[in-house]
């Protein structure tokens, strides 16, 4: 039973954020299966209850400078449909950690099967829209996470 209301965040497992997603109809076609935008969403919902479980708060840093982060390159490969009533956990492994941003891969699974797989490149970057190097803690915040993932500076 939970005992809280707060929102749930997913967790954190070696190298791996999982987070856990049920279909809802407005997640769906008219035929209640899951509309192909929609795994993105579900991706960002992961990304970003990620980060703050990691130690990167890109919220307080959005609100002090309007540095932020945002998807720069999205490649998605549906394996299999999703539908109305699945419970679904969307894996996310920081697989590249670069300066100015990461590369994150993400799947969507039901049960052991893989629905959807794609990787996604995350940019810091200030107001004006442009690449910037994101903070060093946040950087080392990455690497605790990623289980070996190939750094670049």
């Amino acid at each position: 039973m939970i005992d809280s209301d707060l929102p749930y965040s997913g967790r954190i497992v070696g190298s791996e954020h999982r987070f856990a997603v049920r279909v809802y109809y407005e997640d769906t076609d008219a035929g209640g299966v899951v509309y192909h935008a929609r795994y993105l969403g579900f991706f960002e919902r992961a990304r970003s209850d990620m980060l703050p479980l990691a130690g990167v708060d890109y919220l307080a840093r959005m609100a002090e400078d309007g540095s932020t982060y945002v998807v720069s390159a999205a490649d998605l490969k549906y394996r299999t449909p999703a539908r109305l009533g699945d419970a679904l956990t969307i894996i996310s492994t920081v697989e590249r950690i670069r300066a100015a941003g990461v590369v994150v891969h993400q799947r969507v699974m039901r049960d052991a099967d893989v629905v959807v797989e794609g990787r996604l490149t995350v940019a810091f970057v200030g107001p004006d829209g442009r690449p910037r190097r994101q903070p060093e803690a946040w950087i080392r915040a990455f690497e605790a996470i990623s289980g070996g993932a190939e750094a670049r500076r």
